[in-house]
């Protein structure tokens, strides 16, 4: 079994009096791609904002690679973020977006155009000139995409990244996710679609900011006898809501 690149010990999270996450614990294996299902609510980004450092903790641990994020602002290097907004600036061209980002990420003049020269490969570059509020989504979404892995972070946390996309780019994105994970990386991935977290190595869901189910979909599936994790996650929403 692989070890543990992520920790998350009694994670909470509290707005005023309202509870966004629950003392929650789960970990993230070294190379794998772990999805956290929920629907809109259930504490899902607010959790990836705490582990980027974006938002403060209000009570528990984060521990990356054996270090407590509290303790250390060096680990958030080990990061990188795709925000269910792209994380692109949209009045900015696509390339004028890598140049910023890999400008902030420390990265010279020779490598930007390397890295430009790379992105050119995967989209065709009359795209790559456009503002990115012109871009079609699955094009935007290969541009974020790309921008959130120029510090060549060994983590990256993908909060809803195809939101709002069709299937067919959803798969494509998908197929992306899978070729990371072959580079070594390990993923978090965030969704409400109930068609994709099978793709995922394990699934965390969530509701109202508390895990109520955890494991590998196959399994799930075989132990709860359900026919899908749609069902799963179904039936498991009214088990807790019946609790």
């Amino acid at each position: 079994m692989n070890e543990n690149i992520i920790e998350v010990r009694e994670l909470k999270k509290k707005f005023g009096d309202f509870i966004a996450v629950n003392s929650i614990n789960f970990g993230v294996r070294k190379g794998e791609i772990l999805g956290f299902l929920g629907p809109n609510g259930a504490g899902k980004t607010t959790t990836i904002k705490m582990i980027m450092g974006l938002l403060s903790i209000t009570s528990g641990d984060i521990i990356i690679d054996g270090i407590n994020l509290a303790k250390s602002k060096e680990v958030k290097e080990k990061l990188g973020y795709m925000s269910q907004k792209f994380s692109l600036y949209p009045k900015l061209s696509a390339i004028e977006n890598i140049e910023f980002f890999a400008g902030i990420s420390g990265l010279g003049k020779k490598k930007i155009k390397s890295k430009i020269d790379e992105l050119q490969d995967i989209v065709q570059k009359d795209l790559l000139d456009r503002s990115v509020d012109k871009l079609p989504p699955g094009i935007k979404q290969k541009v974020a995409l790309y921008a959130s892995l120029i510090p060549d972070p060994d983590i990256l946390l993908l909060d809803e990244p195809t939101s709002g996309v069709d299937p067919e780019v959803r798969r494509n994105f998908w197929q992306e996710i899978y070729n990371i994970k072959k580079r070594g990386k390990t993923i978090l991935v965030t969704t409400h679609n109930l068609d994709e977290v099978e793709y995922a190595d394990r699934i965390v869901i969530l509701h109202r900011g508390n895990i109520i189910v955890e494991g590998e979909p196959s399994e799930l599936i075989r132990e709860h006898g359900v026919d899908s994790v749609e069902t799963l996650f179904k039936e498991a929403v009214r088990d807790y809501e019946g609790n």
